[in-house]
């Protein structure tokens, strides 16, 4: 007899766990489909989490090495790679075991496998069948290579085969300078590799506000990163000296050069995971890059089988996931929930980091929006001159008429965590005034984010 639920969820990534953890708190029977061996998705288990893991090990290392003597900390430190990684694995195995105790927990059933929608109210895991009031489609997005470069995940590897390296390579070359070609390349210069990177466009992060983008480049230049802008990759492949023969070209045309490497990051983007779900058995629709096509409520062109996450439009972003997935629930069992796309953050795990919210100056520009701007460096912050971290700025865009905030975008110490003051901001429509009125703890580094809202004005104190 088939096995019926309220929900099942395809996909146990940060939207589908969640999706599937709220729609079971809410009353509803609830089942997520995985075909992994862990629950997690990419972000757990070969994504977000093991590049953070990895992110804070180098800089420990970096630290001991370069930046601890000025502290009058002195010794030698050596690097132990394996020992690296190993903490690494156990960090994802700790939380992945934490999802499963999670749906135990909450009553959420596993069922392990692919799933393919093979009727408009039934799932199929393998041979068995499983039918449900609601689909909710978490599948996530996979890696994308370009023409003519093979990826083997040992010396021309995707994010998955950089956060497993067996040695540190002398030099790496980064194909992409978006946000896991910078935050893995950042792994592997701290532990001494030559850092290479390539990019198609004549700037770094697409999609960052511009000043800010500079800044970063310049910051992560100082830290030794070599970029080729402008430039485009003919062909990647391995030679007989144990290396890799990367052919570069100028994107404008022009002569080519080859770079040796020893590895190689293909970092180029990903794209939505939508095949072999059977989609066309129940006529949803999908956009020219593969993402579904929802409508606001995340409803696809069946309107009781939903899609979230890195398959539909928007920033592929775990947090986008999880509050979708939140939505989704929550609006099968009755409630009426919103997201607020405008006040969605977005950080690079570098260090600095980089974190941005709202809209850019460009966007604006581009919109015929009239703004202010505020600036404050890190320079002339207490904090940052205390802890030696000065490089950076906090920037805040406001409404030129209301004042009301419009983006914000640090780069920074800790700027992942002081973005969030801005996304609460902008969630209940402060003003730039509001922010600068807003009592602020001396000495932290988010007086930065205070000083830049009266910066708006004019009237900023410290410098």
């Amino acid at each position: 007899m088939t096995e019926s639920f309220d929900v099942i969820v395809i996909g146990a990534g940060p939207g589908g766990y969640v999706a599937a953890i709220r729609a079971a708190q809410l009353g509803l029977k609830t089942a997520c489909v995985e075909k992994g061996s862990t629950l997690g998705g990419t972000c757990l288990n070969v994504g977000c989490m093991p590049s953070k893991a990895l992110l804070d090990s180098s800089e420990k290392f970096e630290d001991a090495q370069h930046a601890f003597a000025a502290h009058g900390i002195d010794g030698k430190v050596t690097l132990n790679l394996s020992t690296m990684i190993k903490r690494k694995d156990e960090v994802v195995k700790g939380l992945t075991k934490g999802i499963e105790g999670l749906f135990k927990k909450n009553k959420v059933t596993w069922l392990k496998g692919a799933a393919t929608i093979t009727g408009k109210h039934e799932v199929s895991v393998g041979k068995e069948k499983f039918s449900a009031k609601h689909i909710i489609i978490a599948t996530g997005s996979e890696v994308v290579s370009l023409p003519g470069i093979t990826i083997d995940e040992k010396q021309i590897v995707s994010s998955t085969g950089a956060l497993s390296l067996a040695a540190v390579p002398k030099h790496l070359v980064v194909i992409g300078a978006g946000v896991i070609g910078l935050e893995l390349g950042s792994v592997w210069r701290r532990l001494g590799a030559k850092v290479t990177v390539i990019e198609y466009l004549d700037r770094i992060t697409p999609g960052m506000d511009n000043e800010i983008a500079k800044q970063f480049q310049k910051v992560l230049e100082k830290q030794g990163f070599e970029f080729k802008l402008g430039s485009k990759v003919a062909s990647a492949k391995k030679n007989s000296n144990g290396g890799v023969d990367v052919v570069v070209e100028p994107a404008a045309g022009g002569k080519p050069e080859t770079i040796k490497a020893d590895v190689v990051l293909v970092a180029v983007g990903r794209k939505a995971y939508t095949d072999k779900l059977g989609l066309e058995n129940v006529g949803i629709n999908t956009d020219n890059r593969g993402r579904i096509e929802v409508n606001d409520h995340l409803q696809t062109s069946v309107p009781h089988i939903y899609a979230i996450g890195d398959v539909v439009k928007g920033p592929m972003l775990a947090h986008k996931a999880e509050d979708e997935g939140m939505l989704v629930a929550e609006q099968i069992a009755g409630q009426k929930p919103h997201i607020n796309y405008d006040a969605i953050p977005g950080v690079v795990y570098t260090h600095p980091e980089v974190a941005t919210v709202g809209k850019t100056e460009e966007e604006l520009k581009t919109a015929g929006v009239e703004y202010r701007v505020g600036k404050f460096p890190f320079l002339a912050n207490s904090r940052s001159r205390a802890t030696g971290q000065t490089d950076g700025l906090v920037k805040i865009l406001a409404d030129k008429k209301t004042d009301r905030v419009l983006g914000v975008h640090i780069i920074g110490p800790q700027a992942g965590n002081m973005i969030h003051e801005a996304c609460i901001a902008m969630e209940f429509g402060a003003s730039a005034e509001d922010i600068a009125r807003t009592c602020h703890a001396h000495p932290t580094y988010n007086e930065a984010v205070k000083e830049a809202a009266l910066a708006v004005d004019g009237r900023p104190i410290h410098i």
